[in-house]
């Protein structure tokens, strides 16, 4: 008789009315828990390009901080001996010209010159307009340019001219510098040159190796073709650095070059003038993962509140 009357309240339509409910509350808990899943995946996905950026901002800010400190525990007749060598293999490709085919002999000469740390970093180029400060590694390698700014092996070495004049701000010989830095644009991880088509004619930009620091002002600005070369060739009587990295952006068909002639002394009560008029810009991309939170947020509300809300009018 119990067994036959559990039967009976089983088939009467108030349990199914409460089955039918209770599985509706279970279908409305998983696509919850579904919703709120995605919404996650699309925070950390909007999230994850700030936050490693800065990420990476601070691991730049460690190799710049720790090569500081490294060369100021190097012995002074050491770094003047590096900085020697480097001008003097500047003289000697000015006179000989840019090979495109070195040989392993000037390949292998050219890893140790600068290399007074040992890990390959050069120095450190800040562009104060886009609030960048990047450490400088010999070479163009992938593992480099993921993370920082490359030397191109061919080029000047970033020491300038041996013969500049910093008061007058040119060289005093015939020989040329051309150094060419290259960075990546449009990195997920890392911001590098992204913002490099914002430099116009007359921005500065410096470059700091090891106990000397460089200023340059930009004079020219071009687009051209990946094997068009003719723009960072060295010229006699010349100081030049030409920043390089694709262009358009997303594309990166072309290559866009940023070159700016080293300028003297007189060149740094213009260069701060100049850096306080851009210090209030914000980058959009900065800005939008904070204005999207309390979006997520608020869905995150909607979602938790209306399956709750379906059950009391049920």
């Amino acid at each position: 008789m119990a067994r036959n009357k559990a039967k009976i309240e089983e088939l009467s339509p108030e349990a199914s009315a409460r089955r039918a409910a209770q599985k509706k509350r279970q279908r409305n808990r998983r696509q919850t828990l579904l919703l709120v899943l995605i919404m996650l995946l699309g925070a950390a996905f909007l999230l994850y390009p700030t936050v490693a950026n800065e990420w990476n901002k601070t691991v730049q800010s460690r190799a710049v901080t720790r090569y500081l400190d490294e060369i100021s525990t190097i012995d002074w007749s050491v770094a003047e001996a590096a900085m020697a060598d480097a001008k003097a293999y500047n003289r000697e490709l000015g006179d000989a010209g840019i090979d495109w085919m070195p040989s392993m002999t000037r390949a292998s000469k050219y890893d140790k010159l600068l290399n007074v740390t040992g890990n390959g970093m050069m120095g450190y180029i800040e562009i104060e307009k886009l609030n960048l400060r990047l450490p400088i590694y010999h070479g163009t390698s992938e593992s480099v340019l993921s993370a920082a700014i490359g030397h191109l092996e061919q080029t000047s070495l970033p020491v300038g001219a041996a013969s500049f004049d910093e008061e007058l701000g040119i060289p005093m010989s015939p020989d040329g510098s051309h150094c060419a830095l290259s960075g990546h644009r449009g990195l997920p991880s890392a911001r590098l040159f992204t913002d490099l088509d914002l430099l116009q004619n007359g921005d500065v930009f410096t470059m700091s190796i090891l106990n000397e620091t460089y200023f340059y002002e930009v004079d020219q600005i071009r687009i051209v073709d990946p094997q068009d070369v003719a723009s960072i060739k060295i010229e006699p009587g010349k100081d030049y650095c030409t920043l390089i990295t694709c262009t358009p952006y997303g594309v990166n068909t072309h290559r866009l070059l940023v070159r700016g002639v080293r300028a003297g002394t007189d060149v740094l009560g213009q260069y701060s003038y100049r850096i306080q008029s851009n210090a209030i810009l914000i980058r959009p991309v900065v800005v939008a993962p904070f204005l999207a939170a309390p979006v997520l947020v608020l869905l995150f509300i909607v979602a938790m509140l209306v399956p709750g809300k379906r059950r009391d009018d049920e």
